[in-house]
């Protein structure tokens, strides 16, 4: 069977309150975006376990990615043969996109599929959490408001379709931690949600990524890429998550070649269909 796992963006990002395990309480909404990886998987009829994961990085090793870690564990939970799985990656890594969760989860579904495990989608969220906070939003891959570490989700009604998306993903690579060891949590002001009810031309105005700030100190040619896609004409751009991936929303086609203008950089543009 064949996946096509997407990737994600946050719309808007606040960092409210350090927890006492450690961890930090965020508000998000994760936004399923056409960006996708390709994730193959079918029973090894000849009894030779094999996983092939293209796009992995030169010190990466298949054993450590979600993928086998998700098969492995329901291999064990539910006797099941063993499997050949493919990847395919072009959801770039460290970039704040999600591409490990969602392939993840894709795994999970696709397994449940194949072996008619029965598994309800509320199931697969619950196992879900044990990869990641946002591994379980890829089992439904529709937008939700994120809370607590990013795991606590509720439905949001939002439709970007019809408008223009860029993504650029610089070579750069963003600390998450040193980036939250130079954040101060603070109470957010406005929820998120009812900033995204508003006209998308009042978002760049009230619509923030509390990454950003330290990020862009860090990284200065990550708060570059933003100001650019706003140059090229986008009416709202952010950093994803804690990086180091930058996005911008058009109403239109955008302005110049984004191949061209981020030549060093990873670019993806979509016109967008959810």
């Amino acid at each position: 069977m064949l996946a096509l796992p997407p990737a994600k963006i946050n719309l808007g990002l606040n960092v409210v309150r350090k927890r006492p395990d450690g961890y930090h309480d965020i508000e998000t909404v994760f936004y399923p975006i056409p960006l996708r990886d390709v994730l193959e998987i079918e029973e090894a009829r000849d009894g030779a376990e094999d996983i092939q994961i293209v796009g992995m990085g030169p010190d990466d090793r298949p054993e450590d990615n979600l993928v086998y870690r998700v098969y492995s564990d329901m291999r064990s939970a539910y006797a099941l043969p063993p499997l050949r799985i493919y990847l395919c990656k072009h959801i770039p890594t460290g970039a704040g996109l999600g591409g490990g969760s969602s392939d993840a989860a894709e795994t999970m579904k696709l397994i449940n599929d194949i072996f008619s495990l029965g598994l309800r989608e509320e199931e697969m969220e619950t196992k879900m959490r044990a990869y990641g906070a946002d591994c379980p939003f890829f089992i439904r891959q529709k937008p939700v408001y994120a809370e607590g570490t990013g795991d606590v989700f509720s439905p949001v009604e939002l439709t970007l379709r019809g408008l223009h998306f860029v993504l650029v993903k610089p070579r750069e690579s963003v600390s998450t931690a040193r980036a939250y060891g130079m954040l101060t949590p603070r109470p957010s002001v406005t929820d998120i949600r009812d900033i995204l009810k508003g006209d998308i031309d009042t978002w760049k105005d009230r619509l923030r990524n509390d990454f950003e700030g330290p990020v862009f100190r860090m990284h200065p040619a990550i708060g570059a890429i933003k100001q650019t896609l706003y140059d090229m004409g986008a009416v709202y751009a952010q950093m994803s998550g804690s990086g180091s991936a930058v996005f911008g929303i058009f109403r239109g086609e955008p302005a110049g070649d984004e191949r061209k203008i981020f030549r060093d950089c990873f670019t993806f543009r979509k016109e967008l269909a959810i």
